[in-house]
């Protein structure tokens, strides 16, 4: 078994990153220009990564799913970003951020990383203001912030609630600033079908033109992963239709470990399953939290309007258990608790699947003005679904999967175990652990693109032999688009009678009820059998339309749905293997006697890292042991 080396920087945390900088090797201004980078994905990692790498000289070639890169899923992280600036002077540091985040993801991540996400985190909020962010300001004109949930500080800035949508319109003038300026090359419509690999070193990529259906080769000296998470593999999530895994999927392939893959994060604030139709499920922010109060009827299968049920007979069962963070508890202990709640009899609703958020009480506090101020467009979207108004009745919330913790392997450098292959924001693995606080996505995404990985490129490039100019016309690339075709044409051919969301619909069943907020040995040991099942009918039974030389929605849905068929069942042997309970990642056998998760720090203080050999055997488990120097393991608690 590979004892996996992170190329963590050896001395004191606090100036690490500071210090790695310095002793990173420079390409100069003239030589950047010789350096070709393909950044795969537009969201703010994608696109805050090919604004600066092209910003500094390298010629880069971006490529998106979506027809223009302000469609990407970043938009949908409506809350908030964190940063440790402490501008409400209420205790928050740079240490203060770190610990909580360690803390917040159960103690399963890499302290180095975290530690630095905590130190750059400042810039971003510097970057963003400088790009026309229209960032919430005090009366005097200073940026405000707001709380989140797992902190007890005020760090969360925020653009009403748009965040998401704010940070990536700045982060896309930067990128369409430098297409205009030559440096950039922009693919829209374009889905990555393989990586590329020459000498071992990733050299290129091979893309669908979603359109024409046309097959492309693209070659560079380094390729960079920027793809989001794997949240579809539910079927029903938080996610936007198109997020897939099939391009981390097709490098876990080729070699690129895969990491985690049973850390999925299930948000508590969400609108619950209505029926059959839906395709996806749709987030209300975790900033409602700040003001609304979760509760449940105390009676059991009390059937009566939410209005109707007085003070005395709610239970504001957060505020109850954990008195110190109230609401504002992070995700994972959230969606247990309302998942408990449920279970036990007290949820709300046609299916009994949903407990209350109500602004009541913050309405009376600041009036229906100064809530409207700070949520309108989460109301207004709430009222649209729901046709319920959120202002007079109570939103009704359920927990369901929203982020993938879980991602490629990528050591300090953002480089997975493919040399010149880095991964970046969500498709990686690194900063987050068991669970992830709210508002540190968009962090993420933006420390990777800005700050963390125009400095590890330059340094890899510099130090490394690429053996000269690759271009298309080598075998690896003929190789992978053969394959690529061939995979295509297969497709094709099966002629079956269940359509791709068909399977798609029962592979999210199982995966949800038996590998998703809470699992037990004998579910997950049943989803590993049955996948593989839902898996080979698929290949003999799936029923794609059309053709492969045109604009075939159908089979890119397929497509998607084949490498879904397979970390599905990497997911449940993953979470097997963890028999311990830690953040997201709620084991049934472990338990605390309060009902909290138990971990087992002295097996599994590791990332588990998952090696692909081909269809006939399983993957391979790596181990990377997380030492915690900085934060002491202890048993979280938020009361």
């Amino acid at each position: 078994m590979t004892v996996l080396d992170s190329a963590v920087p050896g001395g004191d945390i606090s100036g690490m990153w500071d210090r790695h900088r310095f002793d990173m090797k420079l390409v100069n201004p003239a030589n950047k220009r010789r350096f070709e980078l393909i950044v795969v994905g537009t969201g703010l990692a994608g696109a805050s990564a090919a604004a600066t790498c092209a910003e500094l000289g390298y010629k880069v070639k971006s490529f998106c799913l979506q027809d223009s890169p302000r469609r990407a899923h970043s938009i949908a992280a409506q809350g908030g970003i964190n940063a440790a600036t402490n501008y409400a002077n209420d205790g928050d540091s740079v240490h203060r951020l770190f610990y909580d985040t360690v803390k917040g993801g159960d103690y399963r991540s890499r302290e180095a990383n975290v530690h630095r996400l905590a130190e750059v985190s400042v810039n971003i909020i510097d970057q963003a203001a400088a790009q026309g962010v229209p960032f919430a300001r005090e009366y005097g004109g200073s940026l405000t912030t707001r709380s989140f949930g797992g902190a007890q500080v005020s760090r969360t800035f925020y653009a009403r609630g748009q965040t998401g949508q704010q940070l990536l319109l700045g982060a896309y003038s930067a990128l369409m600033r430098q297409v205009g300026a030559g440096s950039v090359d922009l693919y829209p419509r374009r889905e990555m079908l393989d990586l590329v690999l020459v000498n071992g070193q990733a050299r290129g990529i091979i893309v669908r033109n979603l359109v024409t259906g046309e097959i492309e080769r693209h070659a560079a000296d380094a390729v960079l992963l920027c793809t989001g998470g794997y949240g579809r593999i539910f079927y029903l999530s938080t996610n936007a239709v198109n997020c897939n895994v099939t391009a981390a999927w097709r490098a876990h392939k080729r070699g690129a470990f895969f990491a985690n893959p049973c850390y999925t994060q299930i948000h508590p604030t969400c609108i619950p399953v209505s029926g059959e139709h839906q395709s996806k499920l749709t987030l209300m922010s975790e900033s409602l939290r700040n003001d609304g109060r979760v509760w449940v009827p105390k009676k059991q299968g009390d059937t009566r309007k939410p209005n109707d049920i007085p003070e005395g007979e709610r239970d504001y069962y957060l505020e109850r258990r954990y008195p110190a963070f109230g609401n504002l508890v992070p995700r994972d202990v959230a969606s247990r608790a309302a998942k408990k709640a449920c279970d036990e009899g007290n949820g709300v609703g046609a299916t009994g699947l949903a407990v209350y958020l109500d602004f009541r009480d913050a309405i009376k506090r600041l009036g229906k003005a100064g809530v409207a101020e700070k949520y309108g467009n989460l109301f207004d979207m709430y009222a649209r679904i729901t046709a319920e108004n959120p202002y007079e009745t109570p939103m009704r919330i359920y927990p369901a999967s929203h982020y993938a913790m879980g991602g490629l392997w990528v050591d300090y450098n953002l480089m997975t175990t493919i040399p010149g292959l880095f991964a970046l924001g969500e498709a990686n693995f690194s900063d987050h652990g068991a669970n992830r606080l709210g508002a540190s996505a968009l962090m993420q995404g933006l420390a990777d693109g800005y700050f963390v990985a125009p400095y590890t490129v330059g340094n890899y490039l510099w130090g490394t032999d690429l053996g000269g100019k690759v271009t298309t016309d080598h075998d690896a690339f003929a190789e992978a688009e053969n394959a690529a075709k061939e995979k295509t044409a297969k497709l094709l051919a099966i002629k079956g009678k269940r359509s791709a969301l068909d399977f798609h619909r029962q592979l999210g069943k199982v995966v949800w009820n038996k590998s998703g907020m809470a699992r037990n040995e004998a579910g997950l040991k049943e989803a590993i059998e049955e996948i593989p099942k839902i898996r080979e009918e698929f290949w003999e039974n799936v029923s794609v339309p059309g053709s492969g030389d045109t604009l075939n929605q159908g089979l890119v849905e397929a497509s998607r749905l084949a490498d879904f068929l397979e970390l599905g069942e990497l997911l449940a042997r993953d979470a097997l293997n963890r028999d311990e309970s830690c953040g997201a990642h709620f084991r049934e056998e472990h338990v605390t006697e309060d009902g909290e998760a138990k971990r087992d720090d002295a097996n599994f203080s590791y990332a588990a890292a998952w090696e692909w050999h081909d269809e006939s055997k399983p993957q391979t488990l790596h181990k990377e042991p997380l030492e915690f120097k900085y934060v002491k393991q202890t048993q979280r608690s938020y009361k």
